[in-house]
């Protein structure tokens, strides 16, 4: 049996990135997937490829419009047992020192707007079919929660946010909905900077290393999008992830125990116990 068989999924921003790969696993884990993402044209080719979602063009930072999906995934699917908040932005690693004095309050409210107002206003959204459905949510948050370098001050501060969101409504929410959050790490995708600071024809995949290539964690590889998926799948099981709120998994590639002396100690292992083969 599937993870999630009958189970119904809400991801925002699923039409493109790690989004597109956490809606392609729910639905080979046997979900029922609702899409809410601003890109309506986007949308129109998920539907044409997969055919079995729901498909709400709208925008996250609007209550209205995170109602709408939440009503579209009930009224297709009968329920809704999850909320995926993915939708996302990047900031471009820009510094305080060179954040120009005219845009702070704009790339302020559209960064905070997306990655912390747009999972607050999903989850009051999603809260009545939740608690119906004894439900769960699971935030999309990055290294940059835990990790200075992930990203400026205004995307390392909305994602630590992201970490007291998750750590607040797991508590408000008990005992009745779930509430955790994955923390990727290199993610090369289509995900885009903020418009206020001229950065929203720019693509992270032009900035990251290809999926595959050398990383200088401890994993020692760049992912590809579909191999964090998983851990999505396991925080919105109802059978496999019951013990399971107000956690993060921190998938880093191993940042966190990063050496100093290297930033591995195993790379020797494949040649020794090769040589030792039988």
């Amino acid at each position: 049996m599937a993870w999630l068989e009958g189970q119904s999924a809400l991801v925002t921003g699923g039409a493109s990135g790690l989004g597109l790969a956490i809606v392609e696993r729910f639905l080979a884990e046997g979900a029922n997937v609702t899409v809410l993402d601003r890109n309506a044209e986007a949308l129109e080719r998920l539907t044409a490829r997969l055919g079995s979602i729901e498909a709400v063009a709208g925008d996250v930072r609007v209550l209205a419009d995170n109602r709408r999906a939440v009503d579209a995934a009930v009224a297709r699917f009968g329920k809704l047992d999850t909320l995926v908040a993915n939708a996302g932005i990047w900031d471009f690693n820009v510094p305080l020192v060179d954040l120009p004095d005219d845009r702070i309050d704009a790339a302020f409210d559209e960064i905070f707007g997306i990655l912390v107002k747009g999972y607050l206003l999903g989850a009051k959204a999603a809260l009545p079919a939740l608690v119906r459905a004894r439900g769960s949510i699971v935030f999309t948050l990055s290294n940059a929660a835990y990790y200075p370098g992930g990203g400026g001050p205004l995307y390392t501060a909305a994602k630590h946010a992201g970490v007291g969101l998750v750590r607040e409504l797991a508590y408000e929410l008990a005992p009745h909905v779930r509430v955790n959050a994955v923390a990727p790490g290199l993610i090369p995708s289509d995900l885009r900077g903020a418009r206020a600071l001229g950065q929203d024809q720019q693509s992270v995949a032009a900035t990251f290393p290809a999926p595959g290539s050398p990383f200088g964690a401890p994993l020692a590889r760049v992912p590809h999008a579909e191999e964090y998926a998983g851990s999505y799948v396991l925080l919105a099981s109802a059978n496999d992830a019951r013990t399971i709120t107000g956690v993060v998994i921190n998938a880093d590639s191993g940042l966190g125990v990063r050496g100093l002396r290297a930033p591995r100690g195993g790379d020797d292992l494949s040649t020794r116990f090769d040589k030792e083969a039988p």
